[in-house]
């Protein structure tokens, strides 16, 4: 099955032909990674051997070189050598064997400053000591012995869990970073020798799969999202969460031939199929639905009470598009995602399929909220790794002068911007792949992406500039701005001349002065009224942020601090509790 790859072209070739089953799909993966086509394998390329028990005189050959050149990476070195060690299964020579153990002893890895960081690293180094359990302090980089660092981690990975059953996750919801999340689970739910721990991972795999499920959109993974790459934000299907989406549920085409060493980590572990009502939440999509979340900020180290804040989350998803927001303000640092309309497409890959507006804010308080680096050269050291930070074209980033509120398939994001703020002006991405774009007298714009019907009134005047590769930027720069979205499906109108007089029709008023307000009557008959800096409300009746759940929705349920979330589909139920 040395070109096993080949699974790839002829999907495409398909079309519409049946896709691989489950098993196929992770055979054809490991394969793929086990003989690349191109570039000089890796760890990759031995992990995957040894899980399909070939060429372990290589595997073990090719371990060494790697080794000997130096390690680097830190926790992201870590993870790819653990699976080594883990599928070594008595295939790799003393010599390999010993020069893996000794890279412990000698490199120092850092620990990183993120959630996935903290959580790689603690796995890594838990499922490690699993391997030496006696080994002394003189045999580890940090001169603690195997007993010691097994505990910490241990402690750490079980808070962590505790943490996200009862407040979410902290960097939720991220189409790359998600991945980071699941091999660690994948991992302790294959080598743990900890009943517990095993049964606990076994658990957050499914937890974080029905995260996925309810928020998927042909295997896109839609909603507000704390970090998101520039081009991934614009194509989404280009992230690597549609890697797992079409190895569990079938949906879509991988973001890459081959699709992603994150999923072959993942599936080295963890091959088993998802259970059937996370397949069945994943794909029916023959009703529209309005889904809750609740999450929480990264670690905030100044300028607030409290370490973690509540991120409030809403998602509405139909077959033809989805709609999602938080409430807006910086709730991640520098790639947060606050809202947005991703329209159904039949070939996501090129495909830009998304529209939304944000305040492209930048200030060293930001930075100094989530990081605690010296502020002399805070901005200067950010910009370096993401340049896009700084600049006032960009189409990523939370800002604290954005408020949002969402009614099923409405969004109203109101923008106050002070003096001070470097960045006065609101950018608004239009997409090259949207069908029609039409500016009306009204003040409206409507336009077509797929099967979706969007419409956008700015509350002041704008310009259009291009953007490099197409598309064009909507700039309107005036400190106290708005816009009013509203979304509907093709087949609900004639055409989009029809969607365009249905929503002038709509009451509408907007006001800038002292801050901006709006009051809508939405498509669907909601009355949203919301003022910057106050409660929106919705017929009258103010959000109640303190009962927003956990989870919420007809597919799951999960009370703030309850450590239960429930699933349902149909006449299936199925609860995971970790408090037993």
């Amino acid at each position: 099955m040395r070109c096993a790859i080949a699974f790839l072209a002829a999907a495409a070739a398909a079309g519409a032909a049946e896709q691989p089953g489950f098993e196929q799909r992770v055979r054809s993966v490991i394969e793929a990674h086990a003989h690349p086509r191109r570039g000089e394998p890796g760890y990759g390329t031995i992990a995957a051997r040894l899980w399909l028990r070939e060429d372990a005189a290589w595997c073990s050959e090719r371990l060494e070189q790697l080794l000997a050149a130096g390690p680097s990476g830190d926790m992201f070195w870590m993870f790819p050598v653990t699976a080594i060690a883990h599928l070594d299964r008595g295939q790799l020579t003393p010599g390999a064997r010993k020069a893996l153990r000794e890279a412990w002893r000698t490199y120092f890895p850092y620990r990183g400053d993120t959630e996935n960081h903290w959580l790689l690293y603690y796995t890594m180094l838990y499922l490690m000591t699993e391997l030496y359990p006696n080994d002394g302090p003189e045999t580890w980089y940090t001169g603690k012995p195997s007993a010691e660092n097994r505990e910490e981690a241990r402690r750490w990975i079980e808070s962590w869990i505790r943490l996200t059953t009862r407040r979410g996750q902290g960097e939720y919801d991220s189409p790359h970073y998600a991945s980071m999340f699941l091999i660690p689970m994948a991992y302790l739910s294959a080598w743990s020798s900890d009943p517990g721990l095993k049964r606990r991972a076994s658990m957050m795999i499914e937890y974080l799969m029905a995260d996925y499920a309810a928020e998927n959109l042909d295997g896109t993974f839609v909603g507000a999202q704390s970090r998101v790459y520039d081009r991934q934000l614009l194509e989404k299907s280009a992230n690597v969460a549609n890697d797992f989406g079409w190895a569990w549920f079938g949906l879509g085409r991988p973001s890459s031939d081959p699709p992603s060493g994150y999923l072959l980590y993942y599936l080295l572990a963890h091959s088993e199929p998802p259970p059937e009502i996370l397949r069945l939440i994943a794909t029916d999509r023959s009703r529209p639905y309005t889904h809750y979340e609740r999450k929480r900020t990264r670690n905030r180290w100044r300028f607030h009470d409290e370490l973690h804040g509540p991120v409030y989350k809403t998602t509405y998803v139909r077959r033809e598009y989805a709609v999602s927001s938080d409430q807006g303000g910086v709730l991640q640092p520098i790639q947060q995602h606050s809202w947005d309309v991703t329209w159904s497409v039949p070939e996501g890959r090129g495909v830009q399929n998304t529209f939304f507006t944000l305040n492209p804010h930048s200030s060293l308080r930001e930075l100094q909220t989530y990081f605690v680096f010296s502020p002399d050269f805070g901005l200067t050291d950010v910009v370096r790794s993401k340049r896009f930070y700084d600049s006032p074209d960009k189409f990523s980033g939370g800002s604290p002068y954005e408020k949002i509120v969402q009614d099923q398939d409405t969004v109203i994001a109101l923008y106050g911007v002070p003096e001070e703020a470097r960045f006065p002006h609101i950018n608004g991405f239009f997409s090259k792949d949207l069908a029609e774009i039409r500016e009306d007298a009204s003040g409206w714009i409507f336009m077509r992406g797929g099967d979706a019907l969007i419409a956008c009134r700015p509350f002041q005047p704008y310009v259009w500039k291009p953007i490099a590769g197409g598309g064009k930027r909507l700039f309107s720069p005036y400190r106290n701005n708005g816009v009013v979205v509203q979304a509907a499906a093709a087949s609900e109108f004639r055409d989009l001349a029809a969607f365009a007089e249905a929503v002038k029709a709509l009451p509408l008023e907007i006001g800038l002065e002292p801050l901006p307000w709006a009051d809508f009557r939405s498509l669907r008959g909601s009355r949203i009224e919301f003022r910057y800096g106050q409660v929106p409300k919705v017929n009258g009746v103010a959000l109640d942020y303190g009962k927003w759940p956990l989870f919420g929705g007809p597919f799951l349920e999960s009370a703030v601090d309850s450590q239960v979330l429930t699933m349902r589909h149909g006449g299936l139920r199925r609860v995971l509790d970790f408090r037993k």
